[in-house]
Formats: structure tokens, sequence, C-alpha cells
């Protein structure tokens, strides 16, 4: 069964920070751009952090420069989402996604629901 299964979510303070990791099952994320989007109730949905899968370059949106970063690692087939800093706003449903061949930045900001997702992990960013 080819899944991805996200986790590391949970309650944080202003200014904490989680990480999320995104573990692959029934393929090898060696071949796919991976890609951290998220949801908040009402809003649509965002691509946060996307990364390459051949020269490992990534992309992030605006709102999270300097404060997220995204990483793989292919003997463990899986990503993480390193969140630091992390502001009440920051609070959705976080989802990973696989896609097989699509430039880094065409991916985060992609529409559809293309190639394998998560079922996403909840942040929330309260006091």
């Amino acid at each position: 069964q080819l899944q991805l299964v996200e986790s590391g979510g949970g309650l944080v303070q202003p200014g904490g920070s989680l990480r999320l990791s995104c573990a692959a099952s029934g393929f090898t994320l060696d071949y796919y751009v991976i890609g951290w989007f998220r949801q908040a109730p009402g809003k649509e949905r965002e691509g946060v952090s996307c990364i390459s899968n051949s020269d490992g370059s990534a992309y992030y949106a605006d709102s999270v420069k300097g404060r997220f970063t995204i990483t793989r690692d292919n003997a463990k087939n899986t990503v993480y989402l390193q969140m630091n800093s992390l502001k009440p706003e920051d609070t959705a449903v976080y989802y990973c996604a696989a896609v097989g061949i699509i430039p880094v930045q065409a991916m985060c900001v992609m529409t559809n629901r293309r190639g394998y997702w998560g079922q996403g992990t909840q942040v929330t960013v309260s006091s």
C-alpha cells in the first residue's frame, strides 16, 4: 500500500518549535519532489515548503521564510519540516505530498491534489 504518514503535530505556544515528519511506505521518496501544505479552517490550502529530489533545492512561502526548514533523509524515506518561531497564524492542518516530476516552486503553488498525499497532522499555536 502506497502511503504518506505525517506526524509531529501538536499544541505549542507562540515562539515555540515543532518538527513534522512525513514518512513514506510502499514507495521510495528518492524519485519525488516533496511538499508541505497547510490548510486552516475557512482558508485555502497554502504551499508552505517544497524540496527537490535532485539537488535538494527548496522553496518556501514568504509567510514562513526564515522560520521553517525542509529537509529530506532518503535513507529513512522521510522528509521533515522544522518549524521555529511559531505564530498563531501557523495554526492549520499540515499535509505532505509527493509528486514525481515537477519544478519545486510549481509544486508549492499547485492547486490540485496531484500525486500522493498524507492524511494531515494538526498544528495549533496558542497560549
